[in-house]
C-alpha cells in the first residue's frame, strides 16, 4: 500500500495488533484499514498544526503524539470508532519529544527544559523533572522503571515515579540529541550533534566513544537480540556489536550498504533477528541480514529523504514515510534467516 498524506511523516509506527500508523506534519494520525487510511484530527486548529513526536501507547493500542499546540494526544480505533483523547496539555509549549513503556505503563514528554512523566492506569499522577537546558530527547530503560533525558553537557537519568530526587548525570560535552537503551538496560547511547555517538555502561559509568560518521545521526535501532546496534549518519547503515559485557567498547562498527551518492538517514531492526532495515536520503529503502551479508532492495524507486521506518513484531511488514508526505507498508516475505 501508498499513501500520500501531503504532510511531512513524523513517524511510521505499528501497534501491538500490527496496525500501522503514522503520525503526520498537519496534526492528523492515519490509520491503515480496508485497504485504505482513516484520519484522527490530534493536533491542529488556531493554536497549532503539527505532529512533533509520536510513540506506540504502553497499552499497544494506537499511538500518543505530542504536538506544536502543547498538547498529548492518544489516538486510536477502538473497534469501528476514531478517538483522540487529551493526555495533557502545556500551553505555549512545544511537545517534541515523547516515550512510553509498555513494562510500566508511564509516558514521558518533554515541555522546553522540562520532561512531564504520566501514568496510564492514574489520570491523577503526574511528575515534572526540571533541567537547566532544553531537553532535546527521552527514553525509557527496558523495566519503564528508569527515564533517560538527553540534553546538553551529558544526560540525565531519572526513577519515573518518583516526585523528589536528583537525577544521576552522565557528562560529555556537547549536545546530545538521541537515546537508545540497549534491550539488556546495560548501556546508554546518546547521538550527539556533532556527528558522532556517545555510550555508557551503566554498572560503572565507564564511557564509549564511538565516533567517525560524516552526517547527523538521526536513528538508533537495536536488533539480533540486542547484540547489535544499527544507525543512520554515513553512506550504509553503521552495525556496532553489543553483544557481552563490554558492548562496543574496544571494538569497531562495520558499515553495510555503502553508496556514494546518498546517506543512510533512517534505520529500523528486527527483535530477534540480525536483520537491519535502512531507508536513504533519496527515498530508497533495502534490508540486509547480517550473517550472511545479503542485501534486499524492499523500496527501488527514488523520492524524498525517508524520514521514518519501523518494522512489526515479527518483521515481516514494513512501515516507512518520508519528508514529502508519501508513506507506505511493505510486506517483507524475505527477511527470515531462511530465506535469506
Amino acid at each position: 500500500m501508498i499513501f500520500s498524506f501531503d504532510a511531512y511523516v513524523t513517524a511510521a509506527l505499528f501497534d501491538r495488533a500490527g496496525r500501522a500508523g503514522f503520525a503526520l506534519g498537519d496534526g492528523t494520525v492515519r490509520f491503515e484499514a480496508d485497504g485504505g487510511f482513516v484520519t484522527v484530527e490530534a493536533h491542529g486548529g488556531p493554536m497549532g498544526g503539527a505532529a512533533l513526536a509520536a510513540c506506540v501507547h504502553p497499552s499497544g493500542r494506537g499511538l500518543v503524539t505530542g504536538g506544536d499546540d502543547g498538547r498529548v494526544v492518544w489516538s486510536r480505533l477502538e473497534g469501528d470508532e476514531l478517538v483522540a483523547t487529551l493526555l495533557a496539555e502545556v500551553k505555549g509549549k512545544w511537545i517534541e519529544h515523547v516515550a512510553a513503556s509498555p513494562a510500566s505503563g508511564l509516558i514521558a514528554f518533554t515541555a522546553g527544559k522540562e520532561v512531564h512523566v504520566l501514568d496510564v492506569a492514574d489520570e491523577g499522577f503526574r511528575r515534572v523533572y526540571a533541567h537547566e537546558k532544553t531537553v532535546s530527547a527521552v527514553a525509557f530503560d527496558p523495566k519503564g522503571k528508569r527515564l533517560a533525558a538527553a540534553g546538553y553537557g551529558g544526560v540525565s537519568l531519572w526513577w519515573g515515579r518518583i516526585a523528589d530526587q536528583k537525577p544521576t548525570v552522565m557528562k560529555w560535552a556537547g549536545s546530545h540529541v538521541g537515546l537508545a537503551y540497549s534491550p539488556d538496560g546495560k548501556f546508554l547511547v546518546s547521538a550527539m550533534q556533532e556527528n558522532q555517538l556517545h555510550g555508557w555502561r551503566l554498572s560503572d559509568g565507564k564511557d564509549m566513544r564511538m565516533g567517525g560518521y560524516p552526517a547527523k545521526i538521526k536513528s538508533m535501532a537495536f536488533c539480533d537480540k540486542g547484540a547489535l546496534l544499527a544507525t543512520a549518519g554515513a553512506n550504509g547503515a553503521v552495525v556496532w556489536p553489543f553483544a557481552g559485557a563490554n558492548g562496543p567498547m574496544g571494538k569497531e562498527a562495520a558499515e553495510i550498504g555503502f553508496s556514494r551518492d546518498s546517506l543512510v538517514v533512517q534505520v529500523a531492526g528486527v527483535d530477534a533477528l540480525p536483520v537491519v532495515i535502512a531507508g536513504q536520503d533519496n527515498g530508497r529503502i533495502w534490508a540486509c541480514h547480517l550473517r550472511s551479508g545479503r542485501i534486499e532492495t524492499l523500496k527501488a524507486e527514488r523520492g524524498a529523504a525517508i524520514s521514518s521506518l519501523s518494522v512489526n513484531a515479527d518483521g515481516s511488514r514494513l512501515a516507512w514515510g518520508d519528508e514529502s508526505g508519501e508513506a507506505g507498508v511493505l510486506a517483507v516475505p524475505d527477511i527470515s534467516v531462511r530465506n535469506f
